[in-house]
């Protein structure tokens, strides 16, 4: 005769040791892996937080990189327009130096030359991450210039950039394919910036570049013939030209200092996303630790008390021989 006996102990013995086997297994792999939700199964919750927020980090990332490219860009232009801005300077100066009786006109003219060709080689030169902000070719110029800034989530979770722009046409000085679109090849009426000048017709501009559609008037040049109150227009001119450029280089500067602002608050940004992320999926290696050997020790007293039951049991079969 065979008999068996199952008492109710043994099997909540049985059902809890199981238990603390699949605690222990899930606190290894945690501990193996560092992560305390690694998938969706462990909690669906956290894990679609935290993959969020890791998107949102990688954007971050990528946002900290485009600033960078766009710093460059911006101060580029802004280093271009401060070397425009001394030789706008130094181009006043010989047409002050024009004034006085007696001087060579021509040797000044000279100079003037000279100076207008530097300018053009800075414009043409400031070319970065294959864009020049000063000077242009294309029959249609640009509304603006941008760098990303930033990104927020639309109430459905699109991912939408936010941009720091500055207006393009501000900071073309030289445009090959319409002169008045550029500061340094525009016509600029002294009339209205210098009452009291010359009476002959006082539409003068900078530099010619050879646009396909010039600009109207005459260039800043000097000869022999060249008088005093053409001097003044010429100064009128330039004095204006340098108010507008400083501006925009003003303007330039600020846009530098946002965008450094936003380099420090995406690096920021990112540095809290990480520690997010952590918080909700991480492994707290401490309290696993301690939750490992708590549940070894559960393990050694579950077999303990099987064993007990186990041996318990073998005495009533002897007893029932």
């Amino acid at each position: 005769m065979t008999y068996r006996i199952t008492s109710s102990a043994q099997v909540n013995a049985l059902a809890a040791l199981r238990i603390i086997n699949n605690e222990a297994a899930t606190t290894q792999q945690q501990v193996s892996s560092g992560k305390r939700v690694e998938t969706a199964a462990d909690d669906a919750t956290y894990w679609s937080f935290a993959s969020v927020l890791r998107s949102d980090g990688s954007s971050m990332a990528n946002i900290n990189d485009a600033l960078g490219v766009g710093a460059s860009k911006v101060d580029t232009a802004y280093t271009a327009m401060d070397g425009l801005i001394d030789q706008l300077s130094s181009i006043r100066a010989t047409l002050v130096s024009a004034k006085e009786v007696g001087v060579d006109k021509e040797k000044l003219n000279t100079t003037l030359d000279q100076l207008k060709q530097q300018m053009q080689t800075t414009v043409q030169a400031t070319s970065i991450a294959g864009e020049n902000w000063l000077f242009n070719q294309d029959p249609t110029l640009t509304t603006s210039r941008s760098v990303i800034g930033g990104f927020t989530r639309a109430p459905t979770g699109e991912y939408q950039p936010q941009n720091i722009s500055f207006p393009a046409d501000q900071t073309v000085m030289i445009d090959t394919n319409k002169a008045d679109r550029g500061l340094l090849t525009k016509t600029v009426d002294a009339s209205t910036l210098n009452p009291t000048g010359s009476t002959a017709p006082r539409n003068y501009y900078l530099i010619n570049a050879g646009s396909i559609t010039g600009a109207e008037g005459d260039e800043i040049k000097l000869d022999s013939n060249t008088t005093s109150e053409q001097v003044d227009d010429m100064m009128a001119v330039v004095d204006n030209l340098l108010s507008t450029l400083t501006t925009t280089a003003a303007g330039l500067g600020i846009m530098s200092a946002r965008i450094n602002d936003r380099i420090d608050y995406t690096a920021d940004m990112a540095d809290v996303i990480k520690k997010n992320v952590g918080a909700l999926v991480d492994t707290d290696m401490d309290e696993a630790s301690v939750r490992q050997k708590a549940l070894e020790t559960q393990q050694k007293m579950g077999v303990q008390a099987v064993s007990i039951l186990n041996t318990a049991a073998s005495k009533v079969l002897l007893l029932l021989q």
